[in-house]
């Protein structure tokens, strides 16, 4: 089992998993290249910096997620979470995986979102570091549009994605997403299960197929700065 644990962050290097309930498409890479961040915006009401990101397990569990709030009003964010339908408040933050945020900005911050921002981060044992950011132009490493996806959820859910939610479907199953939860880098974490040593074995060759069915990239589709 020694062995698993590096694995697993290899994985989360490697994969930006989307999540299959909160952040739409799967997003992978190795050694990722910079991506410019989304144009300016409104000055949030609220921090956000590198620092607001922490270990997943460490934020509150809700069903197969968790939540957390940068405004101080986790109760209210907990609250819609539980009940699956409604707006979030101000602060709230959604996680399924550890490299895949999103946030919900002070009113006003962008109508066509709900107000929320997509962030999309890289992790280590000692950090989290924002690697991209934005609203609807925001893409993952695979260049699926997190809004393009999230849009697709029924008004009631507030853009978030579920099972039934509205949005497209995505490869990766629960017990994926709670394998990349428990083996979070940033995390004191127990020895790795059996049972998500298989999940992540299973997600692992998910990567390998995505990453195999890219196709290579050419001068007119190359990501404008």
């Amino acid at each position: 089992m020694n062995k698993i644990q590096p694995a697993a962050s290899a994985i989360l290097k490697a994969c930006a998993v989307t999540s299959v309930l909160l952040l739409g498409p799967a997003a992978i890479s190795a050694s990722p290249a910079p991506i410019a961040a989304s144009p300016a915006a409104p000055a949030a009401s609220f921090p956000i910096s590198d620092a607001s990101f922490k270990c997943i397990t460490a934020m509150t569990h809700v069903r197969h997620f968790y939540v957390d709030n940068l405004a101080g009003n986790l109760a209210g964010t907990v609250k819609v979470a539980q009940a699956a339908t409604g707006d979030y408040p101000v602060g709230s933050v959604l996680q399924l995986v550890p490299t895949e945020v999103m946030v919900k900005r002070e009113k006003g911050f962008n109508a066509n979102t709900r107000d929320w921002e997509f962030f999309e981060l890289n992790i280590s044992p000692t950090s989290s570091t924002i690697h991209v950011r934005g609203v609807q132009d925001v893409n993952n490493r695979f260049g699926g549009n997190c809004f393009n996806c999230h849009v697709k959820a029924h008004p009631e859910f507030d853009l978030v994605c579920d099972n039934d939610h509205g949005c497209d479907p995505i490869p990766i199953t629960r017990a994926m997403s709670g394998a990349l939860q428990r083996t979070d880098p940033r995390c004191k974490n127990p020895p790795v299960s059996a049972e998500d040593a298989a999940a992540l074995g299973q997600l692992g060759a998910i990567v390998k197929a995505l990453a195999a069915a890219k196709p290579a990239e050419t001068p007119s589709q190359t990501p404008q700065k």
